[in-house]
């Protein structure tokens, strides 16, 4: 029998994306400004840190839509340290003192940080010890199978001003052609900077989960099932995807008509020719979740349903009604899953409309599950989400990255919904935030999320993401002072109700 249950016992954690996190340098990284993250997160009684997925993002900004499965993102290096090692000067990283320090200005830091890269890379010729040149040839190395096809499609996307592969010049469309094409200097260096940047960012972030582990915190990341199409990994193994012969998709993902949606929505990523995966033994996937359990502690699976059964949308038309359902690999692959990574920890997001195949699914294999308190009102008793309600076995938020905050959630809710929640909290529903924070805490649930947002009250011009918005998406930050003012005033009183509901020992607390 396929069994994912893995956590026995109660915890409690804060959902913040890297990016969000206070730092100088107009975003958030893993290395110093990570570190005072962690001082909070201790104080405040939290053994758990969620994030989002830490891939390269492009147009759109989205940690859901990124150029690699594998690589991480040169953004969330902490540059001051390249300036300790001599590779940068203090000067270079004026242009990121010079930004906002409440949202990310992504158009500003691609103009910013790839021309850093390239100076660092370029001092790391000059001046480099025998130790950290050693350091670097082993890691290209070790992650030669997906280093080499990102750092050439890195190289050739800029080579052809950024559009995506599959309207690049035919020679180079093809994976296997363009590997055995002669790059110009200019390239040849943007390919070497494009290992250098992850070899940096690989570092740090083996230095940020050691720190995580000093401190018994474990990293939550997240695992889109879908890949974006103008992807390297999609580039060099079109095999795997349902792509025509000019690299077109075929048929793409989304979602079928329901109740959030009468059109349903068009995604856009090429779906997965899962019987090529088969007859490769999943090798894609076990390379794929390998990387994720070597950065992560915990994995969430997103659109769970979709290793079930999937709406395929043909890739001509621009109407998700015009889809139909399609069957996932099912158990097989989770059976495989398991015999590869038997102490895996993985959490099924199955938010939203389930078939009852995906339902069948998710029990069939007893994943833990997920819970979203801002769902639970305006239905009935007996809606899944309220507290009372909730399943054991699953992670219970107040809301995501991909809802309002709870204050702008309460803000914009109808009458008779606020009054069904001051009914139920018996409250006045002028913190609802606290209301909604003490109730997830002190449920049945043996996990409990919570924004950062919701921890300091902020309001909907917070929000992280919202679905189906093309822009503005993902620019919030937490600022120093906020950070401060949070560890101050709200971090006794949180390390006070874990303790009181169980999520910390009395030595911890």
């Amino acid at each position: 029998m396929v069994d994912f249950s893995w956590k026995s016992g109660r915890g409690a954690g804060v959902f913040l994306h890297i990016s969000s996190l206070p730092s100088e340098f107009g975003i958030g990284n893993i290395g110093g400004a990570s570190a005072r993250f962690f001082d909070y997160l201790e104080a405040s009684g939290f053994s758990y840190w969620q994030i989002c997925p830490l891939g390269p993002t492009g147009f759109g900004d989205s940690p859901y839509q990124t150029f690699s499965a594998f690589a991480g993102n040169p953004y969330f290096i902490d540059y001051s340290k390249l300036v300790e090692r001599g590779w940068l000067a203090d000067f270079d990283l004026n242009p990121l003192r010079s930004l906002s320090e409440t949202s990310c200005d992504f158009g500003a830091l691609y103009g910013i940080l790839p021309r850093l890269l390239g100076v660092a890379y370029s001092r790391f010729l000059e001046s480099s010890n025998l130790a950290d040149r050693k350091s670097f040839e082993n890691f290209k190395k070790k992650n030669a199978f997906w280093l080499d096809s990102y750092s050439l499609f890195a190289a050739l996307k800029s080579l052809f001003g950024g559009v995506p592969w599959y309207n690049w010049a035919p020679e180079f469309r093809d994976f296997k052609s363009a590997k055995n094409c002669k790059l110009d200097e200019a390239a040849d260096f943007i390919r070497n900077t494009v290992k250098f940047g992850q070899w940096v960012f690989f570092s740090q972030y083996a230095e940020f989960k050691a720190e995580a582990k000093k401190r018994g915190i474990s990293i939550f990341g997240d695992l889109p099932i879908f890949l974006g199409h103008d992807s390297a990994d999609v580039w060099a193994n079109p095999e795997l995807f349902e792509l025509n012969k000019d690299g077109s998709a075929r048929n793409v993902a989304g979602v079928a008509p329901d109740y959030f949606s009468a059109e349903g929505q068009l995604w856009g990523n090429p779906l997965y020719d899962w019987a090529g995966h088969k007859r490769d033994v999943y090798d894609f996937w076990r390379r794929r979740i390998k990387a994720c359990l070597d950065m992560y502690d915990i994995i969430r699976l997103d659109h769970f349903r979709g290793f079930a059964d999937y709406w395929s949308i043909p890739a001509k038309s621009n109407d998700a009604r015009k889809g139909r359902w399609r069957l996932g690999p099912g158990i097989e692959f989770f059976d495989y899953l398991k015999k590869l990574f038997p102490h895996g920890k993985f959490v099924a997001e199955d938010l939203g409309i389930l078939t009852r195949r995906a339902m069948d699914l998710r029990d069939k294999i007893k994943i833990p599950a997920m819970a979203v308190l801002q769902f639970a009102f305006g239905d009935s008793p007996e809606n899944p989400y309220l507290p009372h309600n909730v399943r054991r076995d699953c992670v219970y938020y107040t809301g995501t990255h991909d809802n309002n905050t709870s204050c702008g959630w309460y803000a914009g809710a109808s009458e008779s919904v606020k009054d069904e929640f001051r009914r139920y909290f018996r409250a006045s529903g002028d913190v609802p935030n606290w209301d909604m924070i003490h109730a997830v805490m002190m449920s049945c649930a043996r996990l409990a999320i919570f924004p950062m947002q919701d921890i300091i009250g902020l309001g909907q011009d917070c929000r992280m993401n919202t679905p189906g918005k093309s822009y503005g998406n993902w620019q919030w930050r937490l600022t120093k002072a906020q950070l401060s003012d949070a560890e101050r005033w709200n971090s006794p009183y949180l390390k006070d109700i874990a303790y009181l509901s169980g999520r910390i020992s009395k030595q911890k607390k």
